[in-house]
């Protein structure tokens, strides 16, 4: 199984107004770099936490439908499945039917369990495609306010350290923020 980003959030967990009143700043010249440490910090929290912010879109890539009928993904929390494909013989992409595919998202991992009729897979390799939407919400309000702060205390650290952290130290999270995101950590496929 292999997970593709199709689009990033269409916005930060944490703004930019947000960062600069926590930081104190008055001035908006370092908005880009802020916005970009925004960015990465939220990169490394939802690695941490094994799960996804704000709303993102994903494909799916899989070679064959799985035995037991069930597809654990490496995504989550999962809102909703989009579109789902198989490609067949010739390499033409056949849809499934959003009826064949029931998501359990009590499950964690979330779950994609096939329960109705799919097409039959043409190739080797990269013959399933499942798009889904992964991420507490649309908006940085759905976001827990604990993976909020997680996300605008590492922005602001590095923010305020700008390579004054020594490179083994650039790997782990501060103990503070790895509290703050704790709770939420899922466990690995």
């Amino acid at each position: 199984m292999t997970p593709l980003a199709l689009a990033p959030p269409a916005m930060e967990p944490v703004t930019l107004s947000e960062a600069r009143q926590f930081l104190r700043l008055d001035q908006t010249e370092e908005d880009d770099l802020l916005a970009t440490l925004i960015t990465a910090a939220r990169l490394m929290i939802e690695a941490a936490a094994g799960r996804c912010l704000v709303e993102q879109r994903w494909r799916v890539v899989l070679d064959r439908w799985p035995a037991r009928g069930e597809i654990r993904l490496p995504l989550s929390p999962l809102a909703r499945i989009e579109a789902a494909r198989v490609y067949d013989v010739l390499g033409s992409a056949q849809s499934v039917a959003e009826a064949a595919l029931t998501v359990d998202r009590a499950a964690d991992p979330p779950l994609i369990r096939v329960t109705g009729e799919v097409p039959e897979i043409g190739r080797s390799h990269g013959a399933i495609e499942i798009d889904v939407v992964a991420g507490y919400g649309a908006t940085a309000a759905a976001v827990p306010a604990p993976l909020r702060q997680a996300v605008l205390r590492l922005a602001a650290r590095w923010f305020e350290e700008r390579g004054d952290v020594a490179s083994r130290d650039a790997q782990a999270l501060p103990r503070a923020i790895a509290a703050l995101v704790a709770p939420f950590r899922r466990g690995r496929l």
